[in-house]
């Protein structure tokens, strides 16, 4: 192309534009893209890391690179637990976690996802959140510890495990003595069973068992627990709990950066967490059973269902905790919000689903 071309070129470019605009055409320029920077609270090798990815995702190709979320691995800026107030502080843009571990600056923070939650699943205890006055609750939490956080809640988590042990755990003494991981209010649950607790993040825990630091733990999932290294240091899984049993993530903006945003981005982001919450629980199940299955196939891992006696145990403990900390009247606010959400929610549950065990047992027999 010769110069004299080029400058033509130019000439119409700039010529055309300044016709449009003559005419009233808006001029189309580029919005400029706004980056925020996000940490997980888990390991680059987590698929919990990769749900983080998945929102991310979502969030960018939606805006069409107006927004650009990058996640980065837990302790890449802060340490896991840590997260909520670098959040806060503007270290971090925001970050994906989960509620609990912010137990530390509120023990009320546990109550969404730490416990049996009246018998509610995590995909209740998000329906009491968005529709039950729990969302307005957590507000108030954040407010009162001094976070300036807004936090969106999704992916309804399942029930997670007892936990990963030496040998199979028969009756609630067999929890006395053991030096065991967990977090949140369990911490209280499991002490007052007669465990010596240990709050470890998920890739500090592998290598406390392997050191004979701890003698137990719980993490989360099968594809979490697999790709983490139980199967190397334990055989023996205690499936079904109610330290646990209804949890979800936690997506969480610095509030200065979220506000800051024009309303079709904070629009694309409301939606785009809905959008992760139902993908990531497809993803679960698909994933999670692949690497259940082959825990036991592959690598001679067993699992054992908890004995009534120590779920039953894990109730009555777990009432006693509530009830000391129900002082608080913050804390017994959000308790009694979720226990009238859950009588009527678990209820209509209970009385409409049918039993699935029924239905394997018929077309697949009956499992031990």
């Amino acid at each position: 192309m010769t110069h004299q071309t080029g400058a033509r070129r130019r000439f119409i470019a700039t010529a055309g534009a300044a016709s449009g605009a003559a005419l009233g055409f808006p001029a189309i320029v580029k919005a400029q893209t706004t980056n925020l920077r996000f940490q997980s609270t888990w390991p680059a090798k987590d698929i919990f890391h990769e749900y983080a990815n998945d929102f991310a995702r979502k969030v960018n190709d939606m805006t069409g690179g107006d927004l650009k979320i990058e996640v980065l691995p837990a302790g890449a800026v802060v340490p896991a637990f840590g997260l909520l107030d670098a959040v806060s502080k503007g270290t971090l843009d925001g970050g994906h976690g989960v509620v609990a571990y912010h137990y530390g600056k509120n023990n009320a923070l546990a109550l969404w996802g730490s416990g049996p939650a009246f018998g509610m699943d995590a995909n209740m205890l998000l329906s009491w959140h968005k529709y039950g006055g729990g969302k307005e609750l957590l507000n108030k939490l954040y407010e009162k510890v001094g976070a300036s956080v807004y936090s969106y809640l999704y992916g309804p988590m399942p029930t997670q495990p007892l936990g990963w042990f030496k040998k199979p755990i028969a009756k609630a003494e067999d929890i006395k003595g053991l030096k065991y991981r967990t977090v949140g209010i369990s911490i209280d649950v499991f002490t007052k069973m007669g465990a010596s607790v240990n709050a470890l993040p998920g890739g500090e825990i592998i290598p406390a068992m392997d050191r004979g630091l701890l003698d137990a733990a719980e993490f989360n999932n099968a594809s979490s627990d697999r790709l983490l290294g139980f199967p190397d240091v334990s055989k023996v899984c205690m499936l079904q709990s109610f330290h646990q049993n209804a949890e979800q993530f936690e997506i969480l903006f610095n509030k200065a950066k979220l506000d800051a945003l024009p309303p079709k981005l904070k629009a694309i982001i409301d939606n785009a967490v809905e959008a992760a919450s139902a993908d990531m629980s497809w993803k679960a199940a698909d994933r999670y059973s692949k690497d259940y299955a082959e825990m036991g196939a592959k690598q001679g891992v067993k699992f054992y269902k908890t004995p009534d006696a120590i779920l039953q145990q894990q109730l009555k403990v777990y009432d006693d905790v509530v009830k000391e900390k129900s002082s608080d009247p913050l804390f017994a606010e959000i308790i009694a919000s979720q226990r009238a959400f859950a009588e009527r929610v678990v209820r209509w549950d209970m009385d409409v689903n049918a039993n699935r065990r029924m239905a394997y047992n018929h077309y697949f027999g009956k499992k031990s």
